[in-house]
């Protein structure tokens, strides 16, 4: 009989290489949400995958970048303390992007890993075939790999030989995790990311990373739906009118989508209430960045 492995795996990489894509294409369901603006991904988020020899807790970090505020730091801080409770760490880059000076940051950073690190390169369905031997080479020469694997996270391509590689690679262990349980985040937090989520995908480019989602209430159910109070955050007066809109059109419209991703992960009817209010400096505040969810005790 084979022995049950488990262990968990850090997903490290600059912005926007596609970790939470593949995040979510592991595990099956939307854990981290996607957007193809850089800093989407600020926490830690696990996901978790269990079949019958395995099973495996992916850590989607922040993507690694250079610190302009505290909520920067914290990112980093994020991506970086990942490893130290990792059995494997995956850096990613993306197939259409050259090496650069961040890989080369992050690489660096890496090099004292005592953990497996596997290279994978995501987005290939975005390159021909024929150049990517040259983005391999170029990666090859800059870190001792354990792994390289090319893949497609959008497309599935070659997504189950990586979870093939992982598994070899694994030690023996317990399940961590019950077998249905995908994700150790509590609901507020995975309702505030998907709030955040249409932000990025409907608002000016300004405006998303400017933004903060705090869920104050998801406890009461008023004429069979669940009514979820949630505040968005931003630095300036002029954020917020275009969160909100003229005639509000705009808050309607990230409520609206948010609203039917909050059902599909809840399974049950919403009244999602959405208010905006101005912070200034929040992501410098120390304080604010606490109850936002990002903690540096959580980092030590």
């Amino acid at each position: 009989m084979t022995e049950f492995k488990s262990g968990f795996v850090a997903l490290l990489g600059r912005p926007n290489v596609g970790k939470s894509t593949l995040m979510n294409r592991l595990v099956g369901e939307k854990v981290a949400i996607m957007s193809p603006k850089a800093q989407t991904t600020r926490n830690k988020i696990q996901g978790v995958i269990t079949d019958s020899d395995a099973q495996i807790v992916f850590l989607d970090t922040p993507g690694i970048h250079k610190p302009k505020n505290d909520l920067d730091q914290y990112m980093d801080k994020a991506a970086f303390s990942s490893l130290n409770e990792v059995d494997i760490a995956i850096y990613m880059t993306s197939a259409d992007d050259k090496i650069g000076p961040g890989d080369r940051y992050i690489l660096n950073e890496l090099a004292s890993l005592k953990t497996p690190l596997f290279l994978v390169i995501n987005k290939i369905d975005l390159i021909h075939p024929d150049d990517l031997l040259t983005q391999i080479l170029a990666f090859k020469d800059e870190a001792n790999f354990a792994e390289v694997i090319p893949l497609s996270a959008t497309q599935g391509n070659n997504v189950e030989e990586l979870m093939t590689e992982i598994k070899s690679y694994l030690p023996v262990g317990p399940k961590y995790y019950p077998d249905d349980q995908l994700t150790d985040h509590p609901e507020y937090f995975i309702v505030g990311e998907l709030i955040r989520e249409k932000i990025l995908e409907f608002t000016r480019d300004e405006v998303p990373h400017s933004t903060a989602v705090i869920v104050e209430d998801m406890n009461t159910h008023q004429q069979g739906k669940l009514v979820i109070n949630a505040v968005i955050y931003v630095d300036r007066d002029s954020q917020k009118g275009i969160v909100i809109g003229k005639g509000a059109a705009m808050l309607k419209k990230i409520g609206i989508g948010a609203r039917r991703e909050i059902e599909a992960l809840l399974g049950e009817k919403v009244n999602l209430k959405l208010q905006v209010s101005v912070q200034r400096n929040w992501r410098d505040n120390p304080l604010f960045l606490a109850r936002a969810g990002y903690n540096q005790k959580d980092l030590n």
